[in-house]
């Protein structure tokens, strides 16, 4: 990815083409201004017909001139804050500008999706730039005094003209901020009613930004804010979570899976509450996304397991080329499975699974159970999930220990998942009993997990290294051994489950 940046902090105010400039000397750490330099500067803005970007207060332009022409994109982060990517201006061959790269585009399109970008403003700017300089010659801010023109592109094409100041730290603390919002105040200048030079310059057609209800879960409310304010915080994790896992960022591809999970779980519980129809295809797809990410996810996990067990050992009892072997297949799995889930996040199914996450959390076709009391319908659906585990575990100790025994349990660990998640949504009713259950679901789970990690591991040793090393001739004695260790561990944790079960609350 070539793009780059940092965190843009900032703030912008409205000012009359008339206002002459505050005595910038007077803020504090400032022991000089540099002399002002300006700049002419035209940026192309670029969203979808509907302004989706704008709507999740995103930008992304293509400036050129000044001294840092190129593509910017703008995301929103803690108030007064956006993470500012760049990427580098090209042209083609009739020596045109470039469409949106890849590498800015990918980061936005779990908004866009598989809706073109187009052009919808084109702002030019007069820029004097003023350097506020510290005690030791570090550039603390700048004061940027803007004369703009901006064109609207879409709808109705609309021009507008205006004057205004941004202040932006480079190297000071954000005191200085407070200090040069303060100053100007004090002289009649007020933050700027708008977001960004784009929202100005799209009028009217600026997409106003109406938060959602939030739809708090509480003792005396209905028992479809439970299911609504579950939903719409995993839907906001994937949202966050898509740019990350796209540029491979650690543990994104974990936190969607686990999103994709709560999901899952909550919809299951709560099913009652929604249209069945409705439920029946999201967990299909999901689980369709949630197996995706699963595959990229496990191998991950596998390698890190494996790696353990090797470097546990004792040189002595590895024989062959054991390390190399296992670290081949999992590089080789890892890529496979890194290459199909990025296919998968540029899809259509997926893009349709996100259309209908968000049409679930903003239009939900609830049912008539949904507008009861939480109190009375959702400790009686937690309960279900507590039957459900107690069968699953019963059908366990049941089982001939062996690969069935391992299936059974693997069944019980995701039933003691979808208790603890259903014990989550159910915390701000009541806070003792939900963490209670949910920190035993919580052991049985990890516990379970570490029981199923190792037949997965099992699984590799003996299917993909023992026998493969034994048809190639080489010995075959350090994938037993570890074998037989990690049939060891598994013992283990099953007997740690059984010892956790029968404490349960």
């Amino acid at each position: 990815m070539d793009a780059h940046g940092g965190i843009e902090i900032e703030r912008k105010f409205d000012v009359d083409d008339l206002a002459p400039l505050p005595r910038l000397n007077d803020l504090p750490g400032v022991q000089a201004i540099a002399e002002p330099v300006t700049f002419d500067l035209e940026a192309v803005y670029f969203d979808t017909k509907d302004l989706v970007l704008s709507s999740a207060h995103i930008t992304l332009r293509r400036r050129t001139g000044g001294d840092d022409a190129g593509w910017h994109l703008k995301l929103p982060e803690v108030a007064g804050r956006r993470r500012e990517i760049h990427a580098p201006l090209r042209t083609n061959v009739q020596g045109e500008a470039d469409a949106v790269p890849e590498s800015l585009e990918q980061l936005v399109r779990v908004y866009v999706r598989d809706t073109p970008l187009v052009p919808v403003a084109r702002i030019c700017t007069t820029r004097v730039v003023y350097a506020l300089i510290g005690a030791g010659g570090e550039t603390l801010a700048v004061l940027c005094d803007d004369r703009v023109r901006a064109d609207r592109l879409i709808y109705e094409p609309a021009s507008v003209a205006w004057r205004e100041w941004e202040i932006e730290l480079v190297d000071g603390p954000e005191d200085v901020l407070d200090a040069g919002q303060s100053l100007l105040a004090s002289g009649g200048i007020l933050l700027s009613l708008h977001a960004s030079k784009l929202t100005r310059a799209l009028g009217d057609r600026s997409p106003i930004a109406h938060a959602s209800k939030q739809r708090r879960p509480t003792p005396g409310g209905p028992a479809g804010n439970v299911l609504l304010a579950g939903l719409s915080e995993q839907i906001d994790v994937l949202h966050r979570q898509d740019p990350q896992v796209r540029q491979h960022t650690d543990g994104s591809v974990h936190l969607t899976r686990v999103a994709t999970r709560r999901l899952r779980s909550v919809l299951a519980t709560y099913r009652s509450l929604v249209d069945p129809t409705v439920v029946q295809h999201l967990r299909t797809e999901i689980g369709w996304l949630a197996t995706m990410l699963g595959k990229s996810r496990d191998e991950q996990v596998l390698q890190r397991r494996l790696a353990g067990l090797l470097d546990r050992e004792s040189p002595d009892l590895l024989l062959g080329p054991i390390r190399a072997r296992l670290e081949t297949r999992s590089e080789t799995d890892t890529d496979t499975a890194e290459h199909a889930l990025v296919t998968a996040l540029n899809s259509h199914r997926y893009f349709r699974l996100l259309d209908a996450l968000d049409a679930l959390a903003a239009t939900p076709p609830l049912t008539a159970a949904a507008n009861q009391d939480a109190r009375v319908v959702v400790p009686g659906l937690i309960n279900k999930e507590w039957k459900k585990l107690r069968r699953a575990v019963r059908l366990a100790a049941k089982t001939v220990p062996g690969p069935e025994r391992d299936l059974a349990l693997h069944a019980a660990r995701k039933r003691a998942k979808r208790l603890r998640y259903a014990a989550e949504t159910a915390h701000p009713l009541s806070r003792k009993r939900a963490a209670r259950v949910r920190r035993f679901a919580q052991k049985l789970q990890t516990v379970l997990g570490d029981q199923h990690d190792s037949v997965i591991a099992r699984d590799r040793l003996l299917r993909r290294g023992g026998v493969d090393a034994y048809l190639r001739g080489e010995n075959t004695f350090s994938y037993g051994r570890l074998h037989a260790l990690e049939q060891q561990k598994a013992a283990d944790a099953e007997a740690r489950f059984w010892k956790a079960w029968s404490r349960r609350p």
